[in-house]
């Protein structure tokens, strides 16, 4: 059992990256701020700033609320909205993938670790679950990084978006910049692969072998 366990002080490590990982890739996720518009007219948008994200664009306003007060106002994004430019609907499908993918590979790690920490000798019931935890973390992080280095591409360039009237947002922004999402993302990139890595890197003791066999 020692052989076990010191053998899988990387695969432990694999487990926390990828947990700390799946919790910014689901946290970026509920994230407004991927892109920080910067507006000319504040006659809707007081603060002349407006957060666009991957679900839903958000400013604030103080039209209809009492001298002194400020409200948040927040159009939501529709699947059947066409002027959603591709970079944003890229981000909802691979990111609900990668938080699904994650979960699969901390599943897979936490039954491969509770085989090593019991004891339980049976290199099928270790090794190939390392195995596939890393491919999902890896899978995962490859996700997350689409969208992340896709909407920062967009963010770099100024990239415009035809928003509705209803939505009282210009179709380009005075300026803008990555909000707080986008590096968050990036973290959880990192964390994913790395837990990935460490989880593929995993070799069963050759003195466990050969007391199998004998």
């Amino acid at each position: 059992m020692n052989s076990l366990v010191s053998a899988s002080h990387l695969q432990l490590a694999a487990f926390v990256l990828g947990t700390i990982g799946w919790i910014l890739c689901t946290v970026s996720m509920g994230i407004v701020e991927w892109r920080v518009w910067h507006v000319d007219n504040t006659t809707i948008i007081s603060s002349g700033i407006a957060w666009v994200g991957i679900w839903k664009l958000c400013f604030i306003s103080y039209l209809h609320v009492s001298p002194g007060y400020r409200e948040q106002f927040c159009h939501k994004f529709s699947g059947y909205d066409s002027f959603i430019p591709h970079e944003i609907y890229a981000a909802q499908g691979l990111l609900l993938i990668a938080m699904f993918m994650g979960l699969l590979g901390l599943a897979a790690t936490i039954f491969a670790l509770r085989n090593v920490y019991m004891g339980i000798t049976h290199k099928t019931l270790i090794a190939p679950f390392f195995l596939v935890g890393g491919i999902f973390y890896i899978f995962a992080g490859l996700c997350v990084l689409i969208p992340v280095s896709w909407n920062f591409y967009s963010v770099t360039h100024n990239q415009s978006i035809a928003f509705p009237p209803s939505y009282y947002m210009p179709s380009s922004p005075a300026a803008q910049e990555a909000g707080a999402a986008i590096p968050v993302g990036i973290v959880a990139v990192i964390l994913l692969l790395l837990s990935g890595t460490f989880s593929l890197s995993y070799r069963f003791p050759m003195t466990t072998n050969t007391l199998m066999k004998s």
